[in-house]
């Protein structure tokens, strides 16, 4: 039922209301979580999906928080119930899930470990606070995470395939792994009885399927704990680029080449103001 058009995250002004939704959320600038239709120049949301844009951002940095908010809350401080005094190991740590991930474990007192693809942008991950960076293409990461840390509670994992045994091994005991992507692969072989001996959990999830209902109810969670720093500019995302919706293809191609760090930005030309 998701439109056709891509797009998973807006940020804007209300300029309609659907049946049923308080007239005072008109003219309110929001960022917003889709299930598709973004890259337009009108776009709509289920108002549960909204959050207001606090007067400390700009709509460039609104557009880039959604998806990656959403995601790196639900399952890395709900599904792998990371808090204060937790270590977790994130892979992709300068894309827009890592970054994100690394922006709320400072605030919530979480240490974070994240792997990069080369020595730059582990010096980037670390700028950006983490507390260790490792470049995976010269350096076996469940050793150094092993070496640095002593195992980690959470693994946050895009890459699947033969990295989840890895993972496994960088984790304490109880320790929680969460996929949330398999960029590597849908199959691995794990060993069970590591499973039992050491009381590991194995979870994952995806959001964009998920209801309406859910994604309202994740919204007024991050309503309350995590707005008050988007509002007091403690919280801001990482944009590495923005392009109009016109060279949306040149947007994909520097996502593509993998040299980003952050996210990047389509900006859509407002009628009659150039904007």
């Amino acid at each position: 039922g998701a439109p056709s058009i891509p797009g998973l995250e807006v940020a804007g002004e209300i300029v309609g209301l659907g049946e049923g939704v308080d007239d005072a959320h008109l003219g309110q600038p929001v960022f917003a979580l889709l299930a598709g239709g973004g890259y337009a120049q009108y776009a709509a949301a289920p108002v549960g999906q909204c959050l207001p844009l606090p007067e400390a951002l700009t709509m460039i940095e609104g557009a880039a928080i959604p998806e990656t908010l959403f995601t790196v809350w639900t399952n890395l401080f709900e599904r792998a119930h990371v808090a204060d005094g937790d270590a977790v190991l994130v892979h992709g740590g300068t894309s827009g899930i890592g970054t994100m991930a690394i922006a709320l474990c400072k605030l919530f007192g979480v240490a974070i470990a994240v792997t990069c693809g080369s020595d730059e942008k582990c010096r980037r991950a670390k700028e950006l606070g983490a507390d260790h960076a490792i470049n995976y293409k010269t350096a076996d990461f469940v050793s150094e995470v092993q070496a640095l840390t002593g195992g980690v509670d959470a693994v946050l994992d895009m890459v699947g395939g033969d990295y989840l045994p890895r993972n496994l091994q960088c984790l304490r005991d109880d320790g929680r792994h969460v996929s949330i992507a398999v960029q590597r692969g849908t199959q691995a072989e794990i060993d069970i009885v590591q499973i039992m001996r050491r009381r590991l959990t194995l979870t994952g999830s995806t959001l964009r399927p998920r209801s309406a209902g859910f994604k309202s109810l994740v919204a007024d969670e991050l309503v309350r704990e995590v707005w008050p720093h988007i509002r007091d500019g403690a919280l801001r995302p990482v944009i590495d680029s923005t392009f109009p919706l016109a060279e949306a293809a040149a947007a994909h191609a520097r996502m593509e080449g993998g040299e980003h760090v952050g996210k990047i930005v389509l900006a859509v030309a407002r009628e009659g103001d150039g904007r």
